[in-house]
């Protein structure tokens, strides 16, 4: 079994969070932080899902403005990383940040509730 799509996300990851530092100076693009990267086996495809901070309209802005980006990165990543052929890019929001969020406010209220029983 082949380990090179987690080693092909990895450097992805990393090229693409130094793309978002260094190189992507669009204003709409809010602050990001990339959560992860999964590749298929036949490295075509590369989803790297993103979590940013913000209101819902200031996401939807920086995942819009990300994809309508998405070729100058994939062409930087396969300078980059020297593939032959490099994987088109589809960004994703990770709410998994904002479900955690969400959970700990309701653990939260039943701890309130529970305390205020007799």
């Amino acid at each position: 079994m082949s380990h090179r799509p987690e080693r092909i996300a990895e450097a992805i990851k990393k090229e693409i969070a130094d793309l978002l530092r260094n190189e992507i100076k669009d204003p709409r693009v809010g602050f990001v932080t990339i959560t992860g990267v999964e590749v298929t086996k036949d490295l075509c495809f590369a989803k790297i899902f993103i979590s940013v901070m913000g209101s819902e309209d200031q996401r939807a802005e920086t995942l819009s403005t990300l994809q309508k980006a998405a070729g100058y990165m994939r062409s930087e990543i396969g300078r980059r990383i020297k593939v032959r052929h490099a994987p088109e890019i589809i960004f994703k929001l990770d709410t998994s940040l904002d479900n955690g969020t969400r959970i700990m406010e309701l653990l939260r209220e039943i701890n309130r509730q529970e305390e205020k029983r007799p």
